[in-house]
């Protein structure tokens, strides 16, 4: 009983947390909005192999393009977002591995000054109870964050 205790607690330690960032950038010289969203690749696998009933591996791809596609996907079903009521169409732009996480990257079409942005992320709350997804949005240089606990996954953001 006890070295199960042990096991259990060993393993927690390894991934004790479920949490996701996503950064999203109004860039002044152009525009447009760009979107990245940091992802522990081992749970978004077990997300698209759940979703799209495919096994997949993100860090050495068997075909890139599917994992590009499922990953666009995945994102753009879980992650909404308007500016100035009018939502944003996201295009995926791809994603690159860092250590333990997956950074995915989107941008939109230029977009007007944006004074209100309202954000839906429940990525991964199919996954895990307790996931959480951090959201910093920075518009005009100012920078307004926020924590989307299970399953509240809708923040608003003024400016």
């Amino acid at each position: 009983m006890m070295l199960q205790l042990l096991l259990v607690i060993f393993f927690n330690m390894l991934h004790p947390f479920y949490v996701s960032v996503t950064e999203i950038e109004q860039n002044q010289k152009t525009g447009t909005v760009q979107i990245s969203t940091r992802i522990f690749f081992d749970d978004l696998e077990k997300a698209l192999d759940r979703r799209y009933k495919t096994n997949i591996n993100i860090l050495k791809p068997v075909n890139k393009k599917q994992v590009d596609a499922l990953i666009s996907a995945y994102v753009k079903a879980h992650l909404k977002i308007k500016a100035n009521n009018k939502e944003l169409v996201m295009k995926y732009v791809g994603y690159e591995i860092e250590e333990e996480a997956a950074w995915c990257y989107f941008e939109t079409d230029k977009t007007g000054p944006v004074r209100n942005l309202s954000v839906q992320n429940d990525i991964l709350f199919e996954q895990h109870d307790s996931q959480i997804n951090m959201v910093h949005v920075i518009v005009g240089g100012k920078r307004k964050s926020t924590k989307l606990d299970n399953p509240n996954g809708q923040a608003e953001f003024s400016f």
